[in-house]
């Protein structure tokens, strides 16, 4: 069984699942993410127009796998945490948002205040039932301090940091906030280092002068993701 997560005083506040019952949460899971995926798609792309790009087969599957497999192992790793429905929303959200970065170059507002506010109501409700204050706090000042330093960058580094990924740390933050001081610390190191590998990755393809954009939000939401599964 995989270790429960802790909250920054040790306390265990989320665990995985053993056997049949926990084999079939995660297999519910994965199912939802499947089917919640290609939806997702069809209400960004009435809702947001412009952002309906000509997705094939492939993508339109390999996003849909990639989200049932995230929420697959979301689960696997919480467990029947109240916190599994925003992680859900995590995984579902965060990779409609890594495909239109990685095919547009652009992190809408909409879909990132959409993850923000979204996750927050979400990460409040397990916070309130189980009298866990602190989480929700930490959640905050999560998003704030994740927000300033990216905020920071941009502001001295334009070119290399997007006012779209100043935005989605914020989300980013709020997870990593709630998930502890550590993951917080741990996590933003990892956006960082993902974002630098990833754009020396595109300039050492493309050159200097060709890649004028570089698409950080995957790295950002991978880095949240690894943090989550592999962090304890």
């Amino acid at each position: 069984m995989p270790a429960g997560l802790t909250d920054a005083g040790g306390r265990v506040v989320a665990s995985g699942m053993d056997g049949s019952a926990g084999l079939l949460l995660v297999v519910s899971a994965t199912l939802l993410g499947l089917a919640l995926s290609p939806l997702t798609e069809s209400a960004i792309a009435r809702r947001l127009p412009r952002l309906a790009c000509r997705n094939t087969a492939p993508i339109r599957i390999t996003t849909a796998v990639l989200t049932g497999i995230l929420c697959g192992a979301f689960t696997w790793r919480l467990g029947m945490d109240l916190s599994l429905p925003a992680f859900i929303f995590l995984a579902v959200i965060g990779v409609q948002l890594s495909r239109i970065d990685i095919a547009l170059h652009l992190l809408p507002n909409p879909l990132v205040l959409i993850l923000l506010a979204g996750g927050f109501f979400l990460l409040l409700m397990p916070g309130l039932l189980n009298l866990q204050a602190d989480n929700l706090l930490r959640s905050v000042l999560g998003a704030l301090i994740l927000f300033a330093g990216y905020l920071i960058l941009g502001l001295i580094s334009p070119g290399a940091i997007g006012m779209g990924d100043v935005k989605l740390a914020a989300p980013v933050g709020l997870y990593l906030g709630y998930l502890g001081w550590g993951q917080l610390l741990y996590g933003g190191l990892l956006c960082f280092i993902f974002n630098g590998l990833v754009t020396v990755a595109v300039l050492s393809k493309k050159g200097r002068k060709e890649a004028t954009e570089v698409a950080h939000g995957p790295s950002m939401l991978g880095a949240l993701a690894g943090t989550l599964l592999f962090l304890r």
